[in-house]
């Protein structure tokens, strides 16, 4: 008899005398080798507790290294390695503060030096100067604001060399600046009728910023008579002056100039920026200065000065334009007093004929040669003869006088 209750069954075998109760059970399921894959809400836990665990052994790795390498410097800087790290920083100190004194004394022997050079200098100009520009009368045209202190030193050499500043004007920015030079050609073609006139020679083809140079020379130079300013030379400044493109510093000129001065103060002049750097003059500024200073030398002997030269200045750009180098002399380092004392001899050169460049620049000569108010040079290598003066001294002027002793009062008779 077999009874079926659910899932058990019950056989009964052998009778009533001995029952067996066998139980069929399903089969055991076989265990999969892979496990299933965790959820993600039930991974991110995990990752957090790993990161975490991992983040605390690092600092505190760290940390441990710390402390280690810490203890492990003041073991050895206390102990072995005291003395000789001690004694190599003393022997370096000891090192750089003698090589400071030394350089501090350097420093104050070659400041003492140029003190001595500078003095000696200043003492000596007006005698360098003396009788060079005597009796001649120059003009003075500030192109970008030069300092005042700098346009005083050379005014004051030029005194110092016997001449007299007739006349000292001013450039302004309409001179230059791109807005004004439709005004500026407006200006020029009106000026070249009388130009023409005044100006033998002038070329038909002359670009406007040549044609108010050659007004500017004009105006500062030229002459009626023997030390009479010309009708033309007073009309063409009063044009300039009231279409603002030069402004009149002090009294009327009443004489003209035997000779022109540019001054430029791209180093230490009024139009500096508020920190103090004054800027280069652009390209154009430079190049209108060089074609200005030309055009001035077409009527009268001109020199350009400027200070030392840097990158884009006006002394730099005129030497730079060969047509205006051939005919234009230049002065660099008119803001030291040795620049100054240059000025008034690179004038008396340039009126005796010579022109050069003066300075301490590559292709310079420190110094003109001097002309006194023979209107020549002397020659001698730039250093000056006096025309004025006796070369021998007080010796005597027979050419037969000798060192013979026959000569003498004391030889040969005793």
């Amino acid at each position: 008899m077999v009874d079926q209750r659910g899932s058990d069954v019950l056989r009964y075998r052998g009778g009533p005398a001995r029952r067996h109760r066998v139980v069929d059970r399903p089969a055991p399921r076989r265990l999969s080798s892979r496990r299933p894959a965790p959820s993600s809400t039930d991974s991110e836990p995990a990752k957090e507790r790993l990161h975490t665990v991992i983040d605390f052994r690092y600092h505190l790795v760290s940390l441990i290294s710390v402390f280690l390498a810490l203890a492990v410097g003041i073991i050895l800087g206390a102990g072995p390695l005291q003395g000789t790290i001690g004694a190599q920083l003393t022997d370096q100190v000891d090192a750089l503060r003698t090589e400071r004194n030394d350089l501090r004394d350097s420093l104050a022997q070659a400041q003492g030096d140029a003190d001595e050079r500078l003095t000696f200098i200043e003492a000596a100009g007006p005698a360098l100067l003396e009788g060079t520009l005597l009796g001649r009368d120059v003009a003075l045209v500030d192109l970008d604001g030069v300092a005042d202190d700098v346009r005083e030193g050379v005014r004051q050499r030029i005194e110092d060399a016997g001449g007299t500043v007739v006349a000292s004007a001013e450039l302004t920015k309409a001179w230059t600046d791109d807005d004004h030079a439709g005004f500026r050609d407006t200006v020029a073609s009106g000026m070249r009728p009388r130009l023409a006139a005044a100006v033998p020679g002038l070329p038909t083809d002359a670009s406007s910023e040549a044609l108010l140079g050659t007004a500017l020379a004009v105006a500062l130079t030229h002459e009626s008579g023997a030390g009479v300013r010309s009708d033309d030379a007073t009309a063409l400044e009063q044009q300039l002056v009231q279409g603002d493109l030069i402004a009149v510093d002090g009294q009327t000129q009443d004489k003209p100039a035997d000779a022109v001065v540019l001054l430029s103060g791209a180093v230490g002049s009024k139009a500096s920026t508020s920190d103090g750097e004054t800027p280069p003059p652009a390209e154009a500024e430079v190049a209108a200065m060089s074609v200005l200073a030309t055009a001035v030398q077409g009527v009268a002997p001109v020199v350009v000065a400027g200070p030392t030269p840097t990158s884009g200045d006006v002394v730099s750009g005129v030497r730079g334009d060969s047509a205006a180098a051939e005919h234009v002399t230049t002065v660099s380092g008119v803001e030291t007093p040795t620049g100054q004392i240059v000025v008034p001899l690179a004038v008396a050169a340039q009126l005796a004929g010579t022109t050069g460049h003066y300075g301490f620049a590559d292709g310079t000569s420190p110094l003109p040669p001097i002309v006194r108010d023979t209107g020549t040079p002397t020659g001698l290598g730039g250093i000056g003869v006096p025309t004025n003066g006796d070369l021998t001294d007080g010796a005597s002027d027979d050419p037969q006088a000798s060192d013979d002793p026959q000569n003498s009062d004391d030889g040969g008779n005793d």
